[in-house]
């Protein structure tokens, strides 16, 4: 798991699938489907249309919180936090083969537990100010230096990341990009995600990074 994982925006519909599309073609290797409403029948419709999308474009479909969704799509994964499902009950739902993220917010005590318990990568953050969740943990250069030094599971980082403040992620220690506002706010969306992409294997070849 690497590289840019978009979080969607909480658009719907069309749209949704349109920005979700454009971020694939501009080579987005994770998409995680977030949407905390209650519109059951809408919800597993627009969840099954990215699945196939995804699919297409041979990236990861991880689906936010709802294990009981994520099994009826057949998605790829499901991303836990501290008030979501237990890690335990999301992988006997879901089996081995399903991959399961934990948010750790700043505590590493939480990811070497997820790490324990099976967790198939781990999330810290935020990073940054982030417009998504302005009260969030703030999460720092050091942690995520300790988390790779002491983990062996692919570690996503989240919060207010830019392509200026990326590098620094990345350089420190980080597998994946999540990214929402900076890619789906852009008004070239495919270009824009491919500008993470470049980022990533920049710092995987261990070239400078691209201006």
């Amino acid at each position: 798991m690497q590289g840019l994982y978009v979080i969607t925006d909480g658009s719907t519909g069309d749209t949704l699938l349109s920005k979700v599309e454009q971020a694939l073609r501009g080579g987005a290797a994770i998409v995680q489907y977030r949407d905390k409403t209650t519109d059951q029948v809408r919800r597993e419709q627009e969840a099954a249309a990215l699945r196939s999308l995804c699919q297409q474009h041979n990236a990861l479909f991880i689906i936010n919180d709802d294990v009981a969704l994520a099994k009826a799509v057949q998605a790829d994964g499901v991303h836990v936090g501290r008030d979501d499902s237990a890690l335990s009950a999301a992988r006997q739902a879901l089996g081995k083969a399903t991959l399961i993220g934990v948010s750790c917010y700043n505590r590493l005590e939480l990811a070497l537990d997820a790490a324990a318990q099976g967790a198939d990568y781990i999330a810290f953050g935020s990073f940054f100010p982030s417009p998504t969740k302005p009260n969030a943990p703030r999460a720092t250069l050091a942690l995520l230096q300790m988390a790779r030094q002491q983990l062996r599971l692919p570690i996503c980082t989240i919060g207010g990341i830019t392509l200026d403040t990326a590098p620094s992620l990345l350089a420190n220690g980080a597998d994946m990009l999540a990214v929402i506002t900076d890619v789906f706010n852009s008004p070239a969306i495919a270009q824009q995600a491919a500008r993470y992409q470049a980022l990533v294997l920049a710092q995987v070849r261990g070239m400078p990074h691209p201006v």
